[in-house]
């Protein structure tokens, strides 16, 4: 059965303190002068699919690079391809960048899973709307991949609100996608986005995902 994650859960609470290294302190420094906090629930998998949402604004990748050097925790994240046709490429694979073609996204299901057997620790990041813009549901990559590897899912996100960016829960899918879906759903109800109208519903929406990228829904 699935236990609902709730942002009880998430602020229980589970403010996150700086790691070690220099970066991260600094990093730590930067967040309390902006007005932001960190959240991390854990323990924290060594392997695990973690979700970021909303994701609404350029904003949301600055404030989480800031999260993710604060805590000192290596993930890998994913992002379309056309970012590393660009003089940063460097910088975004260094940062743990992975890029995407959306154009032709079958196969990387597998591909990350076959990453995510071959280490002991392997953290990956998806957005699951595909896009900054309103979507009516999320791809279901996340969900295929937590359920093929086996492994736990972990509830990211920003809240503009609070001023908040963190992992907030884990949760083990379990193939029951309705239920599953309603849980994640209720985690991220009261989560602020910086565009509110560019949020959409959080359900798996794979026809919609096709039509977005100028192909007809079998």
């Amino acid at each position: 059965m699935t236990r609902s994650p709730s942002s009880q859960d998430a602020r229980a609470r589970h403010v996150a303190l700086p790691a070690a290294r220099l970066r991260a302190r600094i990093a730590w420094r930067v967040q309390r002068a902006i007005g932001w906090s960190t959240i991390l629930a854990r323990p924290v998998p060594e392997r695990c699919v973690i979700v970021f949402f909303p994701h609404t604004s350029n904003w949301d990748f600055v404030v989480g690079l800031l999260a993710k050097w604060a805590i000192g925790i290596e993930v890998r994240w994913i992002a379309k391809d056309s970012l590393f046709g660009t003089p940063l490429a460097p910088l975004l694979r260094r940062w743990g960048g992975i890029p995407v073609n959306r154009r032709q996204p079958s196969g990387m299901v597998g591909r990350l899973c076959a990453e995510l057997a071959a280490h002991d620790r392997f953290r990956i990041v998806i957005a699951p709307e595909g896009t900054r813009s309103r979507t009516e549901g999320w791809k279901s990559g996340f969900y295929r991949l937590a359920l093929a590897a086996s492994v736990p899912l972990g509830l990211a996100y920003i809240d503009y609100r609070r001023r908040e960016v963190g992992i907030g829960a884990w949760m083990r899918l379990t193939g029951d996608e309705a239920a599953d879906m309603a849980a994640i759903a209720d985690f991220y109800r009261d989560k602020a986005a910086r565009r509110p109208d560019c949020v959409g519903p959080i359900r798996l929406d794979d026809a919609g995902a096709r039509r977005q990228n100028g192909r007809v829904a079998p």
